[in-house]
């Protein structure tokens, strides 16, 4: 499968889009290879490219107090994107980095604009990727609320287990918002049970 063909075959299993939708994106398409642990959003930039994930994981961070903390990992067949940066024009606050050699297929928001312009399908997309990104925020800030520590962890090996697989320790402890020594405690308590 070449890289362009495994983001059409994606969005044409978005049961709605038909192939005129998906050939309205595909002049506008680039691909691009990413090396391990290149940066390819630095706060303060403004994120001008939406990217398909064929491979490969990135992680999106702030920095606070000179400290590095992860707010969400993305992997193959989702989008990595600083949605309100990409949206809105403005500077970004996130850094987004690969964590492996990754390919993304890329476009920007003309692009995004004018297939909402031409495609009712299109708008359609753009509302449940807002509700998605709606849905994935709430939880997030909803489980720092609610859940402590350990009830994260389970929810996170329950709902997300290729993040153990994938993410190292150090990154999944910045996630849940604990330090790395917890999380190894909180590990072994676990395992325990």
């Amino acid at each position: 499968m070449n890289n362009l063909t495994q983001f059409k075959s994606w969005l044409k299993n978005v049961s709605f889009l038909t192939e005129t939708d998906c050939n309205l994106f595909e002049p506008s398409l680039q691909t691009r290879q990413i090396k391990n642990k290149d940066i390819i959003l630095h706060e303060g930039q403004v994120c001008k490219e939406l990217g398909f994930i064929n491979n490969g994981v990135f992680r999106m961070y702030y920095l606070s107090d000179g400290k590095e903390i992860n707010t969400h990992f993305s992997f193959e067949n989702e989008f990595v994107v600083n949605y309100d940066s990409f949206l809105q024009e403005a500077p970004s606050r996130y850094f987004i980095q690969a964590l492996e050699d990754a390919e993304i297929v890329t476009f920007n928001l003309p692009t995004l604009q004018s297939a909402y312009n031409q495609s009712q399908n299109w708008e359609r997309f753009g509302r449940i990727m807002a509700e998605y990104s709606y849905k994935l925020t709430t939880k997030r800030v909803e489980g720092f609320m609610f859940l402590d520590a350990e009830q994260r962890y389970l929810q996170m090996m329950k709902e997300t287990p290729h993040f153990l697989e994938r993410v190292p320790l150090y990154h999944l402890a910045s996630y849940l918002g604990v330090e790395r020594e917890s999380l190894s405690r909180l590990r072994k308590k676990i395992a325990g049970k």
